[in-house]
């Protein structure tokens, strides 16, 4: 083989390195945003489902409470 030509492979190969090595990187960068869209999804999943307790609580004791009330005028 001729030295230009082995050259010529050995720049061919390390600008496929390169662009390898770009790539990875711009892919972490990308799964670094993924990672942390997915935990600030998961903290206000956490936060609405616990506002739907909380609205399931409040509607439960506001029911109980109309239903004593219900209770009492019937007792009339």
């Amino acid at each position: 083989m001729d030295k230009d030509v082995l050259f010529q492979q050995f720049e061919e190969i390390e600008e496929k390195i390169g662009r390898l090595i770009e790539e990875c990187k711009t892919l972490k960068s990308v799964n670094l945003g993924l990672i942390e869209k997915n935990d600030r999804l998961e903290k206000e999943l956490q936060e609405k489902i616990s506002a739907e307790n909380r609205h399931a609580q409040e509607k439960d004791l506001i029911k109980s409470r109309i239903d004593g009330l219900i209770d009492r005028i019937e007792d009339l």
